[in-house]
């Protein structure tokens, strides 16, 4: 069997669900694969999945579409490459407890951002204020990446970065009332996130294997679309939260951003790559250099996805 290691971006969640079912439900073994899914609780994100892919230490790894664009900048590292879109549309946003009173991004000037010190991240936070009206100068703080989320609920951060089918799931469940702030409404066209990135050796050396692997885990993900309840219960041994009515909740919420208008998964589309590509370079994030470079570059490939 080829054996291969996927790492994922945050502790198991109705994010990956696919990849869990296409596990349970043997997808993986059906193709003669035996397939590990990595949680970053193995080390507490000390190694991100991007980190851990550049080294080749797993086959693949799940990261927002800005570590694609830092790795195909970064001199000396490998041109990690995006084969496949996790979820169609963006469902992060930037959020605040509404007994804060910061119902405007404009009124984080001066406020406690947790970060997760991703490359771009407290950029676009200081441009979405200014876009608000406000000058932009939130401060930054640097919790415990896996604990970020605790912090805003204890008041030890004003706001943060979150998934609004996990997190603003089980705000609404607890009845945390949360101010909301996507990306979208403050003229930031926010690439796909997360993606599923590979190593192009890997790519080239495995490239059977590679192929096997998106067919069965497209089929993963088309399940849990097509029978979200079901999947959630198959999602249920692997999470920390073990709250079944949760879990279905989340999985009803994210089950619809799963696939494309043809009821296909993982599939990108160049214009949204080069929308953000263009937005970094015009708000200087990227330098004329860096977008020159990308231009000449293949970010993403569906190539993978199509055989």
């Amino acid at each position: 069997m080829d054996k291969l290691t996927l790492a994922l971006d945050w502790t198991p969640n109705t994010i990956h669900t696919g990849f869990f079912v296409a596990l349970e439900k043997g997808f993986y073994s059906d193709l003669n694969l035996d397939v590990h899914l990595r949680s970053p609780q193995v080390d507490s994100y000390e190694s991100t999945p991007a980190k851990l892919l550049a080294n080749k230490d797993v086959d693949f790894a799940i990261a927002p579409s800005e570590s694609v664009i830092s790795y195909q900048t970064l001199p000396d590292k490998p041109n990690l490459m995006a084969i496949a879109a996790i979820l169609q549309e963006d469902t992060s946003a930037i959020v605040t407890l509404k007994t804060s009173g910061i119902d405007h991004m404009k009124q984080l000037d001066g406020k406690k951002y947790a970060s997760y010190d991703a490359r771009f991240e407290d950029t676009i936070i200081s441009q979405m204020i200014k876009n608000d009206g406000g000058e932009g100068k939130h401060i930054k703080i640097t919790p415990e990446k896996l604990g970020i989320w605790d912090t805003l609920l204890k008041g030890e951060a004003d706001a943060t970065w979150v998934f609004m089918p996990w997190e603003g799931v089980e705000a609404q469940r607890k009845g945390v009332e949360l101010n909301v702030f996507q990306l979208q409404e403050y003229d930031i066209p926010y690439g796909y996130s997360p993606v599923l990135l590979s190593h192009p050796e890997i790519l080239e050396e495995k490239q059977k294997a590679m192929i096997n692997f998106l067919a069965a885990t497209a089929k993963g993900f088309q399940w849990a679309a097509e029978i979200p309840d079901e999947a959630a219960e198959l999602l249920l041994p692997h999470v920390d939260n073990k709250d079944m009515e949760f879990l279905k909740e989340s999985q009803r919420y994210i089950s619809k951003y799963y696939l494309t208008d043809t009821n296909q998964w993982g599939e990108m589309k160049a214009e949204r790559w080069n929308s953000f590509v263009h937005w970094l370079a015009e708000n200087k994030l990227i330098d004329k250099d860096e977008k020159n470079q990308l231009d000449q570059q293949l970010l993403f490939t569906n190539e993978y996805l199509n055989e």
